[in-house]
């Protein structure tokens, strides 16, 4: 009888003693540690998901490509199926059947490390294009319908879910008692998505109406909110015209009004993640509300820029990534590499500490062994209007994390570009210059024999 009694007493005494091992899905339970990341392929090896539960977090927030459900051809410039180039005539990529997708899930949900997660943590997400469907895909892709419908199967969302009766799968969730709540808003840039170029919509009608009502609704001490594609940074503005990634940044009056949402809204303690890129980073903006608006770009669980090319071109790749201008990405000592970049896979990690005064919040990357590659740290009251941060805006001049990218001197914004055709230019003039010389030489050999 009494060891019955202790055993029944045993889960109490852990949640007095150890109140951080009440689960996330009990909405009192205070939640100080998420973590998130992106671009996880199915199909490859994901040793990373044993630094994430060793992170030990309440919650994990999937942002978008939690699987690759595409296809991609192969790289050809040249023949009869051309699917890169000016002569491109085939698509490179091309969707799965309904099938092929939902193997795919299986996969991913039967990865050990993921398993174990899901039994720790509560594991909620959004979605980016490959698990939507297609390669940068927006509101046209015509399977939508069967993948929101699979995507939410492996999220274990519930029936009678209103993510399943609407278009999209934006949502929200509160964590934590008064005083100390976690909202976590995440958005769909993919359902409603106008072409890129288009400078028209991202949200969709529908889900920016919802968005005013979660941002004017009850308040939170601090509110994440999870976007598949980066906010803050604007990296196509510095890099085009040899690369461009999608980016809150390609559909302008979006962004500004994603921003104004915020500042007229009064919310304090916003933040952005978001994947997509396959490198992480961190982002600040500081002109878009009253207070610091961060961005945790993490990307990607297993997909990253270094790990897709040899050995031999990662030390050009991280110095590329230290020459490429930018003016929102956060530097400090706190960076593994100068570029305070991470082309290494990599997830995001948040942590809260609501017993210090004033409660504080730490934003991290970490690798693939949990160590830390970047982190910023700051008392949670700096991101509201009168916090120590709290920005007053000026009408002109250059200003870090203020003046956007589009702005930079013509030299600096295209600095990359400027370099690469350099180099070309250089080593064509070299050739040309060297078949002249050795034309020369010919010549003057030639003489001399006949002469002779």
């Amino acid at each position: 009888m009494a060891a019955t009694f202790l055993l029944l007493l045993l889960p109490v005494v852990v949640l007095v003693l150890f109140p951080s091992a009440r689960s996330a899905r009990d909405a009192d339970a205070v939640v100080s540690r998420i973590a998130f990341g992106s671009c996880a392929n199915q199909s490859a090896p994901q040793p990373i998901w044993d630094a994430v539960t060793g992170f030990d977090p309440q919650v994990f927030v999937w942002l978008g490509d939690n699987i690759y459900g595409d296809n991609k051809r192969p790289f050809r410039v040249f023949g009869k199926e051309r699917t890169v180039g000016p002569w491109k005539n085939v698509p490179r990529f091309y969707p799965s059947t309904e099938e092929e997708l939902r193997r795919r899930y299986q996969l991913a949900r039967a990865q050990p490390g993921y398993a174990r997660l899901r039994e720790r943590a509560q594991v909620i997400g959004t979605w980016d294009d490959h698990d939507y469907g297609l390669n940068d895909a927006g509101k046209e892709f015509s399977g939508k319908v069967f993948t929101q419908r699979l995507m939410l199967d492996f999220l274990d969302e519930a029936e009678d879910s209103k993510r399943r009766k609407q278009a999209g799968v934006y949502t929200s969730y509160m964590f934590g008692p008064e005083g100390k709540r976690v909202k976590v808003i995440l958005l769909d840039t993919r359902y409603h998505r106008d072409p890129i170029l288009s400078d028209g919509t991202i949200l969709g009608d529908p889900q920016w109406q919802w968005l005013e009502r979660e941002l004017h609704g009850p308040r939170s001490e601090i509110t994440i909110i999870g976007s598949s594609i980066q906010v803050v940074s604007n990296l196509s503005a510095t890099t085009g015209p040899l690369f461009y990634v999608e980016s809150w940044s390609r559909f302008p009056r979006e962004r500004e009004r994603l921003f104004r949402l915020i500042d007229s809204s009064k919310r304090n303690g916003v933040i952005f993640i978001s994947g997509d890129v396959h490198f992480g980073e961190i982002t600040r903006f500081d002109c878009g509300a009253h207070y610091p608006l961060y961005d945790v770009t993490s990307s990607g669980l297993t997909q990253s820029v270094e790990n897709s090319l040899p050995a031999v071109f990662q030390p050009i790749m991280r110095l590329l990534a230290v020459l490429t201008p930018t003016t929102m990405r956060v530097f400090n000592p706190n960076c593994q590499y100068k570029s305070c970049t991470t082309g290494q896979p990599n997830f995001g990690a948040i942590e809260i500490d609501w017993n210090a005064v004033p409660p504080r919040m730490k934003l991290e990357l970490r690798d693939v062994e949990g160590h830390s590659v970047h982190s910023v740290e700051f008392p949670i009251s700096e991101l509201q209007p009168s916090g120590a941060h709290a920005i007053k805006k000026q009408a002109h001049g250059y200003r870090r994390h203020c003046t956007l990218e589009t702005e930079l001197p013509w030299l600096t914004r295209y600095r990359l570009a400027l370099l690469f055709f350099g180099i070309i230019a250089a080593f064509s003039i070299a050739v040309v210059l060297l078949a002249v010389i050795c034309l020369s030489s010919i010549k003057m050999c030639s003489k001399k024999e006949k002469k002779e």
